[in-house]
This record gives structure tokens, C-alpha cells and sequence, in this order.
């Protein structure tokens, strides 16, 4: 016999429905339920007031407090970190400011370099110019010389041509002298 033919010959049939339906409806059982019910309630009562709601509180309270803590870490953390930018920006106005020093400074430095060449060479063109003129000078000098001992030869040999006579060298620069006198 399996477990469904046993159960159904300990209970006759049609008792089930006999019995009223829910157990708990019962008012037979009211007192007893009432009586586990005010013991369970009054347990649990207890519990959650002495252990489970002091221990939540604590874990509220902790979290709370860790909560205002992590804050005022991060309110400092903002201030150093304003500090740090204010620190920042006065450092790199500053080190603007030293590199536009340095840079003028260097700027004043090569046009002093500039204007101390400008003025060696000027120095030194000049004393090129002076000695060029001066070799001109000369050049000219000793061309006219030169011209003129060429005019007097070729004025002796003109007139000794011409006139077949041997003239000196002074008649002839007295008679060149005269003509460029004019």
C-alpha cells in the first residue's frame, strides 16, 4: 500500500470538510494563539529594543559621524588645494615675470653688442675710408706727376720734331705751367 491509500483510511471520508476550514479561525484555539502570539510579540519587543535598534543606532550614529568627517576632510582637502593654486598661479607669475627680466635683459645685452660692432666697424670703415682716400690721394698726386713728366717728354719730342732743336726740361714746365694757368 503506497502513503495515499493509508492516509484516506485514517480519516474517513468527508471529515475534512466537517472540521470548518482554517485551523487558526478556530475559536476553540484563541487563547492559545493569543497567549504565543503576546509571547512572540513580547520577545521580539525586546529584542529589537535592547540589542537590534541600539546596535542600528550605533551603526547610524558611526556612519553619520564618519559621513561629517569624510566632509570636513574634503572641505580641507578643497582649502589646501585652493592654497595650492593660489600658490601655483603666484609661481608662475613669477617665474613670467623673471623670464621677461632675463629676456630684456638679453635684449639690452645684444643691442649693446650690436651698437658696441656697429660702432668698431664704424670705427674701422672709416679708418678703411680715410686710408682709401688717402692712397686715392696719393694715386692722383703721383698720376698728375706722372701725367705731367709724360706731357713734358712728349712736348720735347714734339717740339723736337717740329723744330728740330733741343729744349730744356724748365722751358718746357714753364710753358706747360702757363697754358694750365689759363
Amino acid at each position: 500500500m503506497n502513503a495515499i491509500n493509508i492516509a484516506a483510511e485514517t480519516v474517513p471520508h468527508g471529515e475534512e470538510a466537517a472540521s470548518g476550514g482554517l485551523p487558526q479561525m478556530d475559536v476553540s484555539t484563541f487563547a492559545g494563539q493569543l497567549f504565543w502570539l503576546a509571547l512572540t510579540f513580547g520577545i521580539l519587543f525586546v529584542m529589537m529594543k535592547n540589542y537590534i535598534i541600539p546596535r542600528l543606532g550605533g551603526i547610524i550614529e558611526e556612519r553619520g559621524d564618519r559621513i561629517a568627517d569624510d566632509l570636513d576632510q574634503a572641505a580641507e582637502f578643497k582649502q589646501q588645494a585652493e592654497e595650492a593654486q593660489i600658490a601655483y598661479e603666484d609661481a608662475l607669475s613669477s617665474a613670467r615675470a623673471k623670464a621677461q627680466s632675463i629676456a630684456a635683459d638679453q635684449r639690452n645685452a645684444i643691442d649693446q653688442q650690436i651698437a658696441s660692432m656697429q660702432t668698431s666697424m664704424e670705427t674701422e670703415l672709416g679708418e678703411k675710408i680715410s686710408d682709401a682716400e688717402k692712397r686715392i690721394t696719393d694715386m692722383k698726386e703721383n698720376a698728375q706727376e706722372k701725367v705731367r713728366e709724360a706731357a713734358v717728354d712728349t712736348t720735347k719730342a714734339i717740339v723736337e720734331a717740329l723744330i728740330e732743336e733741343d729744349t730744356t726740361t724748365d722751358a718746357v714746365n714753364t710753358a706747360l705751367n702757363s697754358v694750365i694757368a689759363r
